[in-house]
């Protein structure tokens, strides 16, 4: 009995031991399974976290890079335009506001002179920046605030190319935290002229940055090349503390002062900071060419909090699940915020285009008539850009009793066509403000276009100067399609094609000239009308441009017709190019002087013209039809005479008539340059004699004595002066 007892004991004592040994062994199993799927997991979960920091860090990298980007191309594409207007300190001002007004994410601009540049400004520094929803306009040259002492100024001018300064509080312009990117502006001679800036609000630039939302306790630092905090969490921080100062619990560490170095040194990489029984997890990356560094750091609570808790809980593991889920509507959500974000940027760039479109429009005339108070022209023109903004342009003024017009085509579309478009345009009214030659003009024109074409775009022009006193056009042109001219027919204007403006500094421009005549026009267009197409690739063409401008139209008649004609043939097709015309019609200044007056040709052919002509003397002198018949006769007998024998044959001639009203009577002086002749020294022929006995003519100046009242003749300097007077 006693041993049975005793095996028993035996038995449940070896029990207990394999039970013990089986719970280890199962205990060593969970526990070895727990260890290895915590490494593999931890592991993971740390490459991960790498994984999306860095994501993080080159998106954000890749968004404060547009930024530069944009605020570099901002300033250098302006260089060009502050070196054309180094001369005119001015219009410096005009230089800065177009960089604020056409790039959002600059908040102020100056071009600063050097001192004793300009003789009239000693120190000149126009600054233009964004204040609430204005453009305000400042100056830097005060005495509280010494621009050429300025990093921004200083920098640049030293290195001799492009610089982003360190943060800094602009008291004398921006008067926000900014920083600034300059570029040396270099005068024609090569001399360093001024500096020209584009600046950023670091506010603005936090708000781009600072918002991690990758772990919750997450943080992202940007430092300056001197280690100055130029954006994190707390931005009133900024500047008053450097990277070792912000962060107060790695002032110790050497790790910490490693990474500093490398991030200073410009170096991408990660490491894990500790400070006391905390882990930082810490990823870095430099800003090109600011010198600039990014650092986003990241608890390691944050990484692994969440697992730990449920290591030892599985429904921890479905929170987690759930909050995996959260996680991922939230980047989602994050998502549709950038998309809307985006989306709003393209509404607000295609509202800048359009008021772009409004200010390229507004540098073209677009009221018609143009000058109402003139009755010897009527003029009419448009322009329809094949995008929001476009290359055409037109311009027309007086000046001198001169009609100065031109018409253009720069090459290519978009932005940088209406760019140069509003330089050319510009240039061809200072130019033309002080010289009358149009070759002058053109080629005073190119050497400046092809000094600042850096694009090799060109612009194919069309200049003309019509003395409105009477009717004498010169012309130049350059590239450009030959214009219509309307008179008793419809013909290309005679043109020496040239080069386009800005292709080749030096160019000599051929000047020609054409005399026209009372109701004679002139028709100019770009290729964008010629070469319009429609569904079936068939071009517009010259043919029906011509069929288009046939029969009498006021201009803007004429405009709305050929509109009409090629909106018609076009159809549903798409615009292709920029389409711009201009109507010119000569009347003359016979309204406004009671003065009438035609220039013809030695051609038979010019004779047909006289009656419309003779129609609107006898209407506005109020003669009657039988007169007005008599007087018609008169005027061609004398005329066809001039045109038949004044002039050797095969030798080119004008005459030219001319009608005043006077007290009670109508006087009509018939004038040409050809052979010296008096038809009143011819003697009387005797209408009574045979067919036979007559000699032969006479008889036409007999009708013209018989129709007058006084016919007198004098030559003077080289013209034949023949007047015709009746007493009305």
């Amino acid at each position: 009995m006693k041993n049975i007892e005793t095996n028993k004991k035996s038995f449940l004592n070896r029990s207990a031991w394999a039970g013990l040994l089986l719970v280890l062994v199962a205990a060593l199993t969970l526990e070895a399974t727990s260890l290895i799927q915590y490494y593999y997991s931890k592991k993971g979960l740390v490459a991960e976290a790498t994984k999306r920091a860095e994501t993080q860090l080159e998106a954000t990298r890749n968004r404060v890079m547009d930024v530069i980007n944009q605020t570099e191309s901002a300033v250098r594409n302006s260089i060009w335009i502050a070196q054309w207007c180094l001369d005119v300190p001015d219009s410096l001002s005009r230089v800065c506001q177009r960089i604020v007004e056409g790039n959002p994410v600059v908040v102020g601009s100056t071009v600063a002179l050097m001192p004793g540049y300009s003789r009239r400004y000693p120190l000149y520094a126009p600054y233009v920046c964004q204040q609430a929803d204005t453009i305000a306009i400042k100056t830097l040259a005060t005495s509280e605030y010494d621009y050429p002492s300025q990093e921004w100024f200083v920098k640049p001018l030293e290195t001799d190319r492009g610089y982003w300064s360190e943060p800094y509080v602009d008291e004398g312009g921006g008067e926000i935290l900014m920083t600034t990117y300059s570029e040396p502006i270099k005068d024609k001679h090569g001399r360093q002229s001024a500096v020209i800036t584009g600046d950023i609000s670091l506010e603005w630039l936090a708000d781009l940055t600072g918002h991690i939302d990758i772990y919750p306790n997450a943080i992202c630092l940007m430092t300056s090349r001197t280690g100055q905090l130029m954006m994190n969490p707390a931005q009133d921080l900024a500047l008053l503390q450097s990277v070792a100062e912000r962060v107060e619990m790695f002032r110790s560490s050497e790790e910490f002062k490693q990474m500093q170095q490398a991030m200073l040194g410009g170096e991408y990489g990660n490491t894990v900071l500790s400070a006391g029984n905390v882990k930082w997890f810490t990823f870095y990356a430099p800003v090109e060419r600011t010198g600039w560094s990014m650092c986003i750091v990241i608890p390691e609570d944050d990484i692994f909090g969440s697992f730990r808790k449920t290591d030892r809980n599985v429904k921890l593991l479905q929170v987690l699940g759930l909050l995996m889920l959260i996680l991922i509507l939230q980047a989602l959500a994050r998502s549709q915020i950038r998309f809307n974000r985006l989306n709003e940027r393209r509404e607000k760039m295609e509202n800048e285009l359009h008021i772009a479109s409004e200010i390229q429009m507004s540098m073209v005339p677009k009221v018609f008539p143009p000058f109402p108070e003139r009755h010897d022209l009527d003029i009419a023109a448009d322009i329809v850009p094949a995008k929001e903004v476009g290359g055409d342009l037109y311009d027309y003024f007086i000046r001198d009793e001169k009609l100065f017009f031109c018409l253009g085509d720069v090459s290519g579309k978009g932005i940088p066509a209406s760019l140069v478009m509003a330089v050319t345009r510009s240039m061809f009214r200072t130019i033309s403000a002080h010289e009358d030659s149009p070759s002058a003009i053109l080629s005073n024109l190119n050497n400046s276009l092809a000094d600042m074409n850096e694009t090799d775009m060109f612009v194919t022009f069309f200049l003309g100067v019509l003395n409105l006193s009477d009717g004498h056009l010169t012309y130049c042109n350059a590239g450009h399609n030959p214009p219509m001219i309307l008179t008793d027919s419809i013909l290309n204007l005679p043109v020496e094609a040239n080069l386009p403006l800005g292709v080749l500094k030096g160019m000599d421009f051929v000047e020609q000239e054409i005399q026209l005549h009372y109701d004679d026009a002139l028709f100019l267009y770009t290729d964008g009308l010629s070469e319009a197409e429609n569904n079936a690739h068939e071009q517009f063409g010259v043919y029906r441009i011509e069929a288009a401008l046939h029969g009498r139209k006021n201009a803007f008649d004429h405009l709305k017709n050929m509109q009409k004609h090629v909106n018609d043939f076009v159809g549903s097709a798409p615009q292709s190019d920029d389409l711009t015309m201009l109507f010119l019609h000569y009347l003359g200044d016979a309204l406004a002087q009671e003065e009438h007056r035609i220039t013809l040709d030695n051609k038979v052919s010019q004779i047909s013209r006289l009656a419309g002509f003779m129609e609107e003397i006898c209407e506005s002198s109020g003669i009657g039809s039988s007169l007005a018949m008599s007087l018609n006769l008169a005027i061609e007998e004398a005329v066809t005479n001039v045109i038949l024998y004044a002039y050797p044959n095969g030798t080119h001639g004008t005459v030219v008539i001319t009608a005043t009203k006077k007290d009670g009577s109508l006087e009509f002086i018939i004038s040409d340059s050809g052979v010296p002749f008096d038809p009143t020294a011819a003697p009387e022929p005797d209408i009574n004699a045979s067919v036979q006995e007559r000699p032969i003519g006479g008889l036409g100046i007999h009708l013209v004595r018989t129709i007058m009242d006084n016919v007198s003749y004098e030559y003077k300097n080289g013209r034949n002066i023949l007047t015709l007077t009746k007493n009305i």
